[in-house]
């Protein structure tokens, strides 16, 4: 996997191995979290001005170690050493804002198998934002998971209002399964394919007048419903919390067509949408295969040695740090580790980017992932699973499209003001000219109809985060990683490229670059 960083450990990096970053100073993986964590409620904190502001004056604090912003909820953690929170709140008053510590909070990390888009984010979002006890919300669209923190007594009422909204909450543990298993692209198609074929035959049937109209009409419903009930219900659910999302305003565009008997019109916009919606989940998918990909490079077992001597095959996850592991020739490296004895080739292409394959001896590190090539090795162990050089690598990939580009965060702001502007809009396009101009009823409700399909903020809202979440996986697929959506769009500024080691762009094994003959009448030009 292609990297910046340099094989030697340097003075401030993650851990003693090398993990692969092109995007910004430092290692990709997340520093080990110890220390105390506070929270405070910011209401000032607006936007990325106000952020930036309180970043500059808390990293300069020693011992600060993370800073966790959320301005959706103005709320902002900060990981610290031995540090009084009252130190933290002077700080942020020096800058001219108010910090109200929160109480102590817990991390807990939910799997919502419903969860593909970023409308249902926005749903959950306005629904826990305003609840007693819940400090943050951090989502993960790749995997399904919204991480809450939150006051010890303010879970279950959290689940609960997940609950209202149609989705179905499980704490991590209980949902491994279920979540991988889950997709909403499987098994939607055959409905989809017959309703593209009614919603096709309606609009036939309609212009050429060869049925009567109330064929036409059944056969436009039966569209409807093949692809449009999920869409019902989630539109329903938006309306009933008081927030027109893009399900609430195609639900009641295609309703009001359906009222104003335009019913071809009615199964074509439904069954488009629901076209947009599956694209979106597919893509979202091919993101989530590129993280299982990740996922493969390492071994589910591996071969520890025991207190008398013998060998047995045990669960990664249940090796402790310190145990002695074995890999033999053409075998993955099961675990980050020290080598022991043995000698051997290692391809550690997939993590370090290395074109040719590592010679390893006694005291050489490896990694978890890597292919053991000529001998045996021994090696003892120096990570855990979860905290490997891949495992870091995954969760960096993973939290990436957490960090926003300054784009999806004004889609995202813009999307709130502009969707409500829209069906107020298209409200008075219905209403005004007949009451005020003598307009036809009819011909002002299907203006007003067309207006609420043609303007809905569905391609904004969607196409920004995940074109984003795209572009991280297929970046993480060609062995590029990049920490977040804001790192991806400050590409389009870059001028000039320093890389510092070789096999950083290269594709993991030699290639002829030159040809320089000895002898003479040899062409330069023959290959």
């Amino acid at each position: 996997m292609a990297n910046c960083c340099d094989d030697t450990p340097k003075a401030g990096s993650c851990g003693s191995a090398p993990t692969p970053t092109c995007c910004d100073a430092g290692c990709s993986a997340p520093p080990e979290q110890s220390g105390q964590l506070s929270t405070f409620r910011i209401e000032q904190m607006d936007c990325p001005t106000e952020e930036a502001l309180i970043r500059s004056k808390l990293e300069k604090i020693p011992e600060v170690q993370e800073l966790q912003f959320n301005l959706l909820n103005r709320t902002l953690g900060v990981r610290h050493a031995s540090l009084s929170p009252q130190t933290l709140v002077e700080a942020i008053a020096s800058v001219g804002m108010r910090a109200e510590p929160l109480a102590a909070t817990a991390t807990t990390r939910v799997a919502i198998a419903q969860m593909d888009c970023p409308t249902e984010e926005r749903l959950i979002t306005d629904k826990l934002s305003g609840m007693p006890g819940i400090a943050a919300l951090q989502f993960n669209l790749l995997q399904r998971t919204l991480t809450i923190s939150h006051e010890p007594d303010a879970l279950t009422p959290a689940l609960s209002a997940i609950r209202e909204l149609g989705f179905t909450p499980q704490l991590e543990a209980e949902a491994k399964a279920s979540t991988e298993a889950y997709s909403p692209v499987k098994g939607h198609w055959w409905r989809l394919g017959l309703s593209g074929v009614a919603a096709v035959s309606a609009e036939i049937l309609h212009f050429t007048q060869l049925v009567p109209e109330w064929v036409v009409a059944v056969i436009s419903v039966a569209a409807v419903l093949l692809c449009g009930l999920a869409i019902y219900k989630k539109g329903w659910i938006a309306l009933k919390n008081r927030n027109l999302n893009i399900n609430a305003l195609m639900s009641i565009a295609v309703t009001g067509a359906i009222l104003i008997g335009q019913w071809p019109e009615a199964a074509m916009v439904m069954f488009l949408f629901a076209v947009a919606e599956l694209i979106e989940a597919k893509s979202l998918d091919r993101a989530r295969n590129a993280i299982r990909g990740l996922m493969d490079l390492a071994p589910e077992k591996a071969t520890v040695q025991q207190v008398d001597g013998s060998w047995v095959e045990t669960d990664v996850a249940a090796v402790a740090i310190g145990s002695r592991v074995r890999a033999r020739p053409g075998e993955r490296i099961s675990l980050d580790g020290e080598v022991v004895r043995g000698n051997s080739t290692i391809n550690q292409a997939p993590i370090t980017g290395e074109s040719l394959p590592v010679e390893k001896t006694v005291g050489d590190p490896v990694f978890a992932g890597t292919i053991n090539q000529a001998g045996e090795l021994e090696y003892r162990v120096t990570a855990e699973a979860s905290h490997s050089t891949l495992a870091r690598i995954i969760h960096a990939v993973e939290e990436a499209q957490g960090a926003r580009a300054p784009t999806q965060r004004f889609v995202d702001q813009f999307s709130r003001i502009y969707t409500s502007a829209v069906f107020v809009f298209s409200l008075a396009v219905a209403i005004l000219p007949p009451l005020l101009m003598g307009g036809e009823w009819f011909e002002w409700i299907y203006r007003a109809l067309v207006l609420l399909v043609v303007a809905c903020p569905c391609a904004l809202v969607i196409s920004t985060p995940v074109t984003i979440v795209s572009g991280l996986a297929a970046a993480a697929r060609k062995g590029i990683l990049i920490k977040g959506g804001v790192y991806l769009e400050s590409g389009r500024k870059l001028t000039h490229l320093a890389l510092d080691k070789t096999g950083t762009i290269t594709h993991g094994k030699p290639v002829q670059t030159d040809f320089l003959p000895l002898a003479k009448g040899v062409p330069r030009d023959y290959r």
